[in-house]
């Protein structure tokens, strides 16, 4: 396709850097200076709003399955049957609400479906921590 198109290493390359910065960017802005999780030997829930080409999940996938965790469960609400299919082979588990065919787009699956803004992913995050921090505190008192 790339060749058919006419698209050049130059072009290629070019956008490769600029998702990596943005990826940097984005764990800069959301994890902080906080280490990544440990994931080796856990079982670890991928979560997407939908899955459409299946390339950001493809490449968190990638990215946990480095880290050896014991199982790898992707769920979504919507994606199409033979994507569900092509990642039940590469995951442990897959978990879809509604896998509909023909399907066309994730976003024709919602009533609402804005972007996420990054104050939200931050917002959300921190709750998260804040919880499990909270949860090991009682676990931790309640050992005493």
């Amino acid at each position: 396709m790339v060749q058919f198109l006419g698209i050049s290493d130059e072009v290629i390359d070019q956008a490769a850097e600029h998702e990596q910065r943005e990826l940097e960017r984005r764990e800069r802005l959301y994890r902080g200076d906080r280490p990544a999780c440990d994931v080796h030997g856990r079982t670890v829930i991928l979560v997407d709003d939908g899955i459409a080409t299946g390339a950001t999940m493809h490449a968190a996938l990638v990215a946990v399955k480095q880290q050896q965790p014991a199982r790898v469960i992707i769920a979504i609400p919507t994606a199409a049957p033979s994507t569900c299919e092509e990642f039940a082979a590469e995951g442990d588990e897959v978990v879809a609400v509604i896998r509909p065919e023909p399907f066309y787009a994730v976003g024709l699956w919602y009533e609402d479906f804005p972007q996420t803004s990054d104050e939200e992913v931050r917002d959300l995050l921190e709750r998260a921590r804040q919880e499990q921090q909270s949860a090991s505190s009682r676990i931790s008192l309640e050992g005493v």
